[in-house]
Protein backbone atom coordinates (compact mmCIF):
# COMPACT_ATOMS: atom_id res chain seq x y z
CA UNK A 1 0.00 0.00 0.00
CA UNK A 2 1.38 3.39 -1.02
CA UNK A 3 1.76 5.80 1.91
CA UNK A 4 -0.48 8.81 2.40
CA UNK A 5 1.09 12.19 1.76
CA UNK A 6 0.77 15.57 3.49
CA UNK A 7 -0.99 18.38 1.57
CA UNK A 8 2.27 20.07 0.52
CA UNK A 9 4.01 16.86 -0.62
CA UNK A 10 5.86 17.01 -3.95
CA UNK A 11 6.87 14.24 -6.32
CA UNK A 12 8.12 13.77 -9.85
CA UNK A 13 10.56 12.28 -12.30
CA UNK A 14 14.03 13.80 -12.71
CA UNK A 15 16.43 12.84 -15.52
CA UNK A 16 20.17 13.02 -14.90
CA UNK A 17 21.70 13.74 -18.31
CA UNK A 18 25.14 14.70 -19.58
CA UNK A 19 28.18 13.58 -21.49
CA UNK A 20 29.76 10.19 -20.71
CA UNK A 21 31.77 10.02 -17.49
CA UNK A 22 30.57 13.23 -15.84
CA UNK A 23 29.44 11.34 -12.72
CA UNK A 24 25.71 10.75 -13.24
CA UNK A 25 25.69 7.24 -11.75
CA UNK A 26 27.85 8.30 -8.80
CA UNK A 27 25.42 11.16 -8.20
CA UNK A 28 22.43 8.82 -8.35
CA UNK A 29 23.99 6.53 -5.73
CA UNK A 30 24.85 9.50 -3.51
CA UNK A 31 21.32 10.92 -3.65
CA UNK A 32 19.62 7.57 -2.99
CA UNK A 33 22.08 6.74 -0.23
CA UNK A 34 23.18 3.34 -1.49
CA UNK A 35 24.67 1.70 -4.55
CA UNK A 36 22.12 0.86 -7.23
CA UNK A 37 24.03 2.06 -10.31
CA UNK A 38 27.43 0.74 -11.34
CA UNK A 39 30.32 3.14 -11.86
CA UNK A 40 33.70 2.92 -13.57
CA UNK A 41 36.23 5.14 -15.34
CA UNK A 42 35.04 3.68 -18.67
CA UNK A 43 32.78 5.93 -20.75
CA UNK A 44 29.28 4.55 -21.44
CA UNK A 45 29.20 2.49 -18.25
CA UNK A 46 25.45 3.18 -18.00
CA UNK A 47 23.49 1.44 -20.75
CA UNK A 48 19.91 1.36 -19.51
CA UNK A 49 17.68 3.98 -17.94
CA UNK A 50 17.94 3.15 -14.25
CA UNK A 51 15.47 4.61 -11.76
CA UNK A 52 16.53 5.49 -8.24
CA UNK A 53 13.89 6.52 -5.70
CA UNK A 54 14.58 9.05 -2.95
CA UNK A 55 11.76 9.62 -0.46
CA UNK A 56 11.83 12.26 2.28
CA UNK A 57 9.13 13.70 4.53
CA UNK A 58 8.53 16.44 1.97
CA UNK A 59 8.97 14.77 -1.42
CA UNK A 60 9.56 11.67 -3.52
CA UNK A 61 12.15 12.11 -6.26
CA UNK A 62 12.29 9.46 -8.97
CA UNK A 63 15.76 9.83 -10.48
CA UNK A 64 16.38 8.52 -13.99
CA UNK A 65 20.07 7.79 -14.68
CA UNK A 66 20.60 7.93 -18.45
CA UNK A 67 23.43 6.79 -20.74
CA UNK A 68 25.94 9.50 -21.58
CA UNK A 69 24.94 11.37 -24.73
CA UNK A 70 27.67 11.04 -27.37
CA UNK A 71 28.24 10.49 -31.09
CA UNK A 72 27.37 6.79 -31.61
CA UNK A 73 29.65 4.42 -33.53
CA UNK A 74 27.38 1.35 -33.70
CA UNK A 75 23.74 0.37 -33.21
CA UNK A 76 24.13 -0.07 -29.45
CA UNK A 77 25.48 3.48 -29.18
CA UNK A 78 22.55 4.81 -31.21
CA UNK A 79 20.08 2.98 -28.97
CA UNK A 80 21.71 4.41 -25.82
CA UNK A 81 21.57 7.97 -27.13
CA UNK A 82 17.95 7.58 -28.31
CA UNK A 83 16.96 6.32 -24.85
CA UNK A 84 18.65 9.28 -23.16
CA UNK A 85 16.94 11.78 -25.47
CA UNK A 86 13.54 10.17 -24.85
CA UNK A 87 14.14 10.54 -21.11
CA UNK A 88 14.57 14.29 -21.50
CA UNK A 89 11.09 14.59 -22.98
CA UNK A 90 9.34 12.43 -20.39
CA UNK A 91 10.26 13.96 -17.02
CA UNK A 92 9.29 16.86 -14.77
CA UNK A 93 12.85 18.16 -14.43
CA UNK A 94 16.23 17.63 -16.09
CA UNK A 95 19.51 17.94 -14.21
CA UNK A 96 22.27 18.58 -16.74
CA UNK A 97 25.30 17.11 -14.99
CA UNK A 98 28.58 18.65 -16.14
CA UNK A 99 32.20 18.08 -15.16
CA UNK A 100 33.26 21.31 -13.52
CA UNK A 101 36.94 20.39 -13.83
CA UNK A 102 36.93 20.62 -17.66
CA UNK A 103 35.83 23.46 -19.97
CA UNK A 104 32.38 23.68 -21.53
CA UNK A 105 32.54 21.87 -24.90
CA UNK A 106 30.54 20.99 -27.98
CA UNK A 107 29.11 17.89 -26.30
CA UNK A 108 27.74 19.99 -23.43
CA UNK A 109 26.31 22.51 -25.90
CA UNK A 110 24.60 19.75 -27.89
CA UNK A 111 22.88 18.36 -24.79
CA UNK A 112 21.96 21.84 -23.54
CA UNK A 113 20.30 22.59 -26.89
CA UNK A 114 18.33 19.31 -26.67
CA UNK A 115 17.03 20.28 -23.23
CA UNK A 116 15.99 23.73 -24.38
CA UNK A 117 14.18 22.34 -27.43
CA UNK A 118 12.33 19.88 -25.19
CA UNK A 119 11.02 22.80 -23.11
CA UNK A 120 11.49 20.93 -19.82
CA UNK A 121 12.57 22.77 -16.63
CA UNK A 122 16.24 22.16 -15.89
CA UNK A 123 19.05 22.67 -13.40
CA UNK A 124 22.78 22.73 -14.08
CA UNK A 125 24.54 20.29 -11.74
CA UNK A 126 28.23 21.24 -11.66
CA UNK A 127 29.99 18.09 -10.46
CA UNK A 128 33.61 17.37 -9.40
CA UNK A 129 34.01 20.72 -7.66
CA UNK A 130 36.78 19.13 -5.58
CA UNK A 131 38.87 19.14 -8.79
CA UNK A 132 37.88 22.59 -10.08
CA UNK A 133 40.77 24.99 -10.70
CA UNK A 134 39.46 27.44 -13.30
CA UNK A 135 36.92 30.03 -12.12
CA UNK A 136 36.10 30.95 -15.72
CA UNK A 137 35.06 27.36 -16.46
CA UNK A 138 32.67 27.37 -13.51
CA UNK A 139 31.31 30.79 -14.51
CA UNK A 140 30.55 29.49 -18.02
CA UNK A 141 28.47 26.63 -16.61
CA UNK A 142 26.73 28.95 -14.16
CA UNK A 143 25.67 31.22 -17.04
CA UNK A 144 23.50 28.44 -18.50
CA UNK A 145 20.79 28.76 -15.85
CA UNK A 146 20.02 27.89 -12.24
CA UNK A 147 22.98 25.90 -10.94
CA UNK A 148 24.23 23.90 -7.98
CA UNK A 149 27.85 22.87 -7.35
CA UNK A 150 28.80 19.61 -5.62
CA UNK A 151 31.11 16.62 -5.59
CA UNK A 152 29.13 13.41 -6.06
CA UNK A 153 32.17 11.28 -5.24
CA UNK A 154 32.60 13.01 -1.87
CA UNK A 155 28.80 13.27 -1.44
CA UNK A 156 29.23 16.97 -0.65
CA UNK A 157 27.12 19.09 -0.60
CA UNK A 158 24.42 16.85 -2.13
CA UNK A 159 21.69 18.24 0.14
CA UNK A 160 21.71 21.56 -1.73
CA UNK A 161 21.06 19.79 -5.02
CA UNK A 162 18.33 17.72 -3.39
CA UNK A 163 16.63 20.88 -2.08
CA UNK A 164 16.86 22.55 -5.49
CA UNK A 165 15.29 19.53 -7.18
CA UNK A 166 12.42 19.44 -4.68
CA UNK A 167 11.59 23.11 -5.34
CA UNK A 168 10.99 22.31 -9.01
CA UNK A 169 8.75 19.29 -8.50
CA UNK A 170 4.96 19.59 -8.77
CA UNK A 171 2.60 18.58 -5.94
CA UNK A 172 2.00 14.86 -6.16
CA UNK A 173 1.62 11.49 -4.43
CA UNK A 174 4.00 8.69 -3.54
CA UNK A 175 4.55 6.84 -6.82
CA UNK A 176 6.43 4.10 -4.95
CA UNK A 177 6.49 2.82 -1.35
CA UNK A 178 8.73 5.07 0.81
CA UNK A 179 11.26 2.30 1.54
CA UNK A 180 11.84 1.46 -2.14
CA UNK A 181 15.14 2.69 -3.65
CA UNK A 182 14.85 1.35 -7.22
CA UNK A 183 12.25 -0.20 -9.49
CA UNK A 184 14.78 -2.39 -11.28
CA UNK A 185 14.48 -6.16 -10.80
CA UNK A 186 17.12 -7.87 -8.70
CA UNK A 187 18.43 -9.80 -11.71
CA UNK A 188 19.15 -6.59 -13.60
CA UNK A 189 21.27 -5.23 -10.76
CA UNK A 190 23.10 -8.55 -10.38
CA UNK A 191 24.05 -8.46 -14.08
CA UNK A 192 25.23 -4.88 -13.73
CA UNK A 193 27.42 -5.75 -10.73
CA UNK A 194 29.17 -8.39 -12.83
CA UNK A 195 29.62 -5.96 -15.73
CA UNK A 196 31.07 -3.38 -13.35
CA UNK A 197 33.88 -5.73 -12.33
CA UNK A 198 34.59 -6.48 -15.99
CA UNK A 199 34.88 -2.75 -16.70
CA UNK A 200 37.25 -2.32 -13.77
CA UNK A 201 39.58 -5.24 -14.47
CA UNK A 202 39.88 -5.81 -18.22
CA UNK A 203 41.81 -4.03 -20.96
CA UNK A 204 40.37 -1.41 -23.27
CA UNK A 205 39.52 -3.98 -25.94
CA UNK A 206 36.89 -5.71 -23.80
CA UNK A 207 34.52 -3.40 -21.82
CA UNK A 208 32.36 -1.97 -24.61
CA UNK A 209 31.90 -5.42 -26.17
CA UNK A 210 30.47 -7.05 -23.03
CA UNK A 211 26.89 -7.87 -22.10
CA UNK A 212 25.74 -9.95 -19.11
CA UNK A 213 22.61 -12.01 -18.59
CA UNK A 214 21.43 -13.71 -15.40
CA UNK A 215 20.25 -17.13 -16.54
CA UNK A 216 19.09 -18.54 -13.22
CA UNK A 217 18.63 -17.46 -9.61
CA UNK A 218 17.85 -20.27 -7.18
CA UNK A 219 17.09 -19.71 -3.52
CA UNK A 220 18.64 -22.56 -1.55
CA UNK A 221 18.60 -23.25 2.18
CA UNK A 222 21.67 -21.25 3.19
CA UNK A 223 22.53 -19.29 0.05
CA UNK A 224 21.35 -17.87 -3.28
CA UNK A 225 22.82 -19.60 -6.35
CA UNK A 226 23.27 -17.37 -9.40
CA UNK A 227 24.16 -18.55 -12.91
CA UNK A 228 25.25 -15.85 -15.37
CA UNK A 229 26.57 -15.63 -18.93
CA UNK A 230 29.01 -12.98 -20.15
CA UNK A 231 28.75 -12.24 -23.89
CA UNK A 232 31.66 -10.88 -25.94
CA UNK A 233 32.14 -10.39 -29.68
CA UNK A 234 35.48 -12.12 -30.33
CA UNK A 235 37.45 -15.17 -29.17
CA UNK A 236 40.34 -12.90 -28.15
CA UNK A 237 38.03 -11.05 -25.76
CA UNK A 238 36.87 -14.36 -24.28
CA UNK A 239 40.49 -15.34 -23.62
CA UNK A 240 41.13 -12.01 -21.87
CA UNK A 241 38.04 -12.41 -19.69
CA UNK A 242 38.93 -15.94 -18.64
CA UNK A 243 42.61 -15.11 -18.13
CA UNK A 244 45.51 -17.42 -17.49
CA UNK A 245 44.27 -20.55 -15.72
CA UNK A 246 40.89 -18.85 -15.31
CA UNK A 247 42.27 -16.25 -12.89
CA UNK A 248 40.60 -13.17 -14.43
CA UNK A 249 37.14 -14.76 -14.45
CA UNK A 250 37.69 -15.93 -10.88
CA UNK A 251 38.59 -12.38 -9.79
CA UNK A 252 35.57 -10.87 -11.54
CA UNK A 253 33.24 -13.45 -10.04
CA UNK A 254 34.63 -13.13 -6.54
CA UNK A 255 34.31 -9.33 -6.44
CA UNK A 256 30.85 -9.33 -8.05
CA UNK A 257 29.69 -11.94 -5.53
CA UNK A 258 30.75 -9.68 -2.64
CA UNK A 259 28.64 -6.84 -4.06
CA UNK A 260 25.65 -9.15 -4.58
CA UNK A 261 25.88 -10.34 -0.98
CA UNK A 262 25.73 -6.74 0.21
CA UNK A 263 22.67 -6.18 -1.94
CA UNK A 264 20.65 -9.20 -0.80
CA UNK A 265 22.22 -9.36 2.69
CA UNK A 266 22.90 -13.07 2.36
CA UNK A 267 25.39 -15.60 1.01
CA UNK A 268 25.72 -15.94 -2.79
CA UNK A 269 27.18 -18.70 -4.94
CA UNK A 270 28.01 -17.23 -8.38
CA UNK A 271 28.88 -19.26 -11.49
CA UNK A 272 30.02 -17.44 -14.64
CA UNK A 273 30.22 -18.59 -18.27
CA UNK A 274 31.69 -16.67 -21.22
CA UNK A 275 30.13 -16.94 -24.68
CA UNK A 276 31.15 -15.39 -28.01
CA UNK A 277 28.31 -13.67 -29.89
CA UNK A 278 29.86 -11.96 -32.95
CA UNK A 279 28.78 -8.36 -33.65
CA UNK A 280 25.99 -8.41 -31.07
CA UNK A 281 26.18 -4.63 -30.65
CA UNK A 282 25.18 -4.15 -34.30
CA UNK A 283 22.26 -6.58 -34.30
CA UNK A 284 18.81 -5.32 -33.31
CA UNK A 285 17.74 -8.91 -32.58
CA UNK A 286 20.70 -9.59 -30.30
CA UNK A 287 20.32 -6.23 -28.54
CA UNK A 288 16.67 -7.06 -27.83
CA UNK A 289 17.55 -10.56 -26.59
CA UNK A 290 20.12 -9.04 -24.23
CA UNK A 291 17.59 -6.66 -22.71
CA UNK A 292 18.24 -3.40 -24.56
CA UNK A 293 15.14 -1.45 -25.57
CA UNK A 294 15.26 -0.77 -29.31
CA UNK A 295 12.85 0.97 -31.64
CA UNK A 296 11.17 -1.12 -34.34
Amino acid sequence: MVAETPPDFRSGFVALVGRPNVGKSTLLNALVGQKIAITSPVAQTTRNRLRGILTTAQAQIILVDTPGIHKPHHLLGSVLVENAIRSIKAVDLVVLVVDGSVPFGRGDQFIFDLIQRAGVPYLIGINKTDRCQDEQTIATYQSLGEWVTFSALLESPIDRLQDAICRHLPPGPHYYPPDMVTDQPERFIMAELIREQILMHTREEVPHSVAVTIDRVEEQKHLTAVLATIYVERDSQKRILIGEKGQMLKTIGSLARVQMQKMIMGKVYLELFVKVQPKWRSSRLHLSELGYHTKD
